[in-house]
């Protein structure tokens, strides 16, 4: 539990006492801090005890914001009500998974924009609807300060997505165009001070300056009408809320500036992270539908990423890394090196590593614990499955298929046309030959697949070899062409058949020769 995440544990245990049931924090070291907080709750350090609690029904996220995406998809899946902090997830999409997972299980689903359950904001929305400002014209929000500088995220989405939120508060509509610039001063592909302008529909014009590199703290909202308008300046102590009726009028066909005496205007000040958990409470209780809901949040994460293309489009090209670098971090469950390239509709398997200048192409499926060496290229639509090894300078062209614990060697190649001419291209999967290379087996290096063949389950092909037929299991094979010149373990050991038997003299695996193949008698897979 940051700092955060403590006001939420104890502005919880003030407003709900014995309600609240549980806190969950990974850190056991917290767990003193948690119960001074909320005496009453119980502390436990596994994520897994209030998911599987029938008693809780409704959580609260708080935890680093590339977390917020799994933990809140399982507590809906768990059947629960969540409260997750800003930003819901890192990407849009993910928003929009969050948002129909709540929908389908009938879960109240909201997210953290603060500033809108703010006296003050709540106000504004007042005058703006009861039309004491009159038309909407321009709304501009100044939100700077000398830090908090971010290692893991830019200004754009360290800063601006209060105020993002608050824009779509007040209109009620999407933008129609949003573009950003900004400076890097810092840190090497991260912005410290942007400019984000957005136009509405009907003429609304609005920009966020954001900056972590300012002298003093500032945040001031500026809301100008046809008729009057109004400042809120959070950052004073006092007077924060100023109607200025002023404007400008035309009279007998010329510009007339009307200057009439500001007005200070009171609100109710109870705190906001109180309302808005009142608020959450409500939701779940009377069936109503959150201010600040999983639609709320997809439409703040995407004019966040609308303007993110637009500080890169104006900036110098950024490389991969820097790109990466400007959002929020997202924490994959499998490794990319910043200059290999996995395309968009790939899915890759948990723990699998992909190192420099790598690419996976789209539709490409690999399992868990694959390492891909360097300047491996993986084909469209190729399956990969668990435990598999590339090493450099390899390719798996489409039509390709390597099953579980294969071994590929430094620059083995792989084809998919039988009779390539470069006149008359074959391109396309009509006219590739499937190779399928089973369970456990190894590919030396630089030797050659010649397409529509299979490979055996723990065969063993020698460095330089030219397969150009099928292959039988825990055969050993060398030569251009390659011929069987023996038998190796499933270990990786040459085996000595004596009278149809051999036993390993590695692993003491035996097997029997019979009929040109041979059977493993130890394993029963």
């Amino acid at each position: 539990s940051g700092r955060w995440g403590m006001n939420h544990i104890r502005t919880a245990s003030r407003l709900f006492g014995e309600s609240l049931k549980t806190v969950c924090d990974v850190d056991p070291d917290r767990a003193a801090k948690v119960r001074d907080a909320a005496p009453k709750a119980a502390f436990v350090n596994d994520p897994r005890r209030i998911l599987e609690d029938p008693e809780i029904t409704a959580v609260i996220i708080s935890t680093p914001a590339e977390t917020h995406f799994t933990l809140a998809k399982s507590v809906l899946e768990s059947g629960k009500h969540a409260l997750v902090e800003k930003p819901m997830a890192l990407f849009s999409r993910q928003a929009k998974e969050l948002d129909e997972l709540a929908q389908k299980n009938n879960r109240v689903l909201m997210v953290g924009h603060l500033l809108l359950f703010h006296p003050a904001i709540r106000k504004i929305k007042e005058l703006i609807n009861d039309g004491t400002l009159g038309k909407l014209q321009y709304i501009y929000s100044n939100r700077l300060n000398l830090g908090t500088v971010r290692k893991e995220e830019n200004i754009l989405w360290s800063f601006a997505p209060h105020d993002i939120s608050v824009l779509q508060y007040f209109i009620g509509d999407d933008p129609v165009t949003v573009d950003a610039k900004g400076g890097v001063f810092l840190q090497p592909g991260i912005h410290d001070v942007t400019l984000t302008t957005l136009t509405y529909p009907n003429n609304i014009q609005a920009h966020i300056h954001v900056s972590w590199l300012h002298p003093f703290k500032e945040h001031r909202l500026v809301v100008i009408g046809d008729r009057s308008m109004v400042v809120f300046e959070d950052s004073r102590q006092s007077d924060k809320l100023v109607l200025y009726p002023k404007g400008i009028d035309w009279v007998n066909g010329e510009p007339v500036k009307r200057d009439e005496d500001f007005q200070v205007i009171d609100y109710e000040a109870p705190m906001p992270l109180d309302l808005e958990q009142l608020h959450f409470r409500d939701c779940i209780v009377n069936g109503e539908q959150p201010l600040t809901d999983g639609k709320n949040a997809v439409s703040v994460l995407e004019i966040l990423e609308k303007a993110q293309n637009g500080l890169e489009k104006h900036g110098a090209p950024a490389t991969a890394k820097q790109t990466e670098a400007a959002k929020p971090a997202e924490k994959l469950p499998y490794f990319v090196h910043d200059t290999a390239m996995v395309d968009k509709g790939c899915e890759i398997g948990e723990g699998t590593k992909i190192w420099h200048y790598s690419h996976v192409q789209s539709g490409s499926k690999l399992g868990k614990k694959c390492v891909l060496g360097q300047n491996v290229n993986v084909g469209n639509n190729v399956t990969i499955g668990n435990f598999v090894k590339i090493q450099n300078n390899v390719s798996v062209y489409e039509g390709v298929e390597l099953e579980d614990y294969v071994f590929c060697g430094p620059s083995m190649v792989f084809t998919n046309v039988l009779n390539p001419r470069c006149e008359f291209p074959q391109r396309g999967s009509e006219f590739y030959h499937k190779t399928v290379v089973k369970y456990g087996a190894s590919i030396g290096a630089n030797a050659t697949i010649v397409c529509g063949t299979t490979l055996g389950k723990f065969s063993f092909i020698g460095a330089g070899a030219v397969v150009t037929k099928d292959v039988p299991e825990y055969a050993l094979m060398v030569g251009n062409p390659a011929k069987q010149i023996g038998w190796m373990c499933r270990c990786g050991t040459r085996l000595n058949v004596i009278h149809d038997h051999a036993k390993c003299s590695n692993c003491n695996r035996e097997y029997k020769e019979a009929s040109g193949k041979i059977t493993n008698l130890t394993d029963k897979d």
